[in-house]
């Protein structure tokens, strides 16, 4: 373990699957992408276990040989067409209640997230939690290569710094980086997958996590 939550100032979120509950949408889109080239699609529980990220390894295994820039573009179309066929991606419970505390005990909050970037920006304003990030970073590829930058630019001290991700990715992108690692089992990956990598705080959503903040 590292240093007590309580004594982290500086909190950085991955978006999908630790705010934002948008595995319905993603999902979507990945079918899209694959009917695109007349391959198998995936069901929800064999999308759990086969995508992880950075995504190009995931899309590199599923369409060997086709560009990624044009696996993106089909992709935006997939999540577009999932959003106006009424598919809602909410933000996940607790995670606004969680911001505000955060936001009352002066905590700097911030999201490095693969999502991308302009589907990000449209859903964070109208989710109205836009206004809790002090920056955002979404688009990015592979978060371990960005963690760095964020902590320099925004002056974040590695040993006040968590990052929060519901991912094997997220928690790896953390010991790159030198900052403590939070779990949470409410997105993408099982418990044994996030377990794998061992995390600093492993927990079930961000109301348990609130109340380890709150004793």
């Amino acid at each position: 373990m590292k240093e007590k939550l309580n004594d982290y100032k500086n909190w950085i979120f991955d978006w999908s699957g630790t705010l934002v509950d948008d595995l319905t949408m993603v999902l979507d889109a990945t079918n899209h992408v694959l009917q695109v080239y007349e391959k198998p699609l995936l069901t929800r529980q064999e999308f759990k276990e086969r995508f992880r990220l950075p995504y190009t390894g995931f899309y590199e295994e599923v369409l060997p040989g086709v560009p990624l820039d044009e696996v993106e573009d089909h992709f935006r179309a997939g999540f577009a067409n999932s959003a106006t066929s009424g598919v809602i991606s909410p933000l996940l419970p607790h995670a606004e209640d969680f911001l505000e505390f955060l936001g009352t005990r002066g905590a700097r909050m911030f999201i490095l997230s693969s999502m991308d970037a302009q589907a990000f920006d449209g859903h964070a304003e109208e989710l109205g939690v836009d206004h809790y990030f002090e920056a955002c970073y979404a688009g990015v590829l592979d978060k371990r290569e960005q963690i760095h930058a964020i902590l320099k630019k925004h002056d974040l001290a590695s040993e006040n710094t968590v990052f929060l991700g519901d991912m094997t990715h997220d928690i790896e992108t953390a010991q790159h980086g030198g900052v403590a690692s939070v779990a949470l089992l409410t997105g993408y990956q099982s418990r044994e997958q996030l377990l794998a990598v061992f995390p600093d705080y492993l927990v079930h959503d961000l109301a348990q996590l609130k109340e380890m903040l709150s004793t």
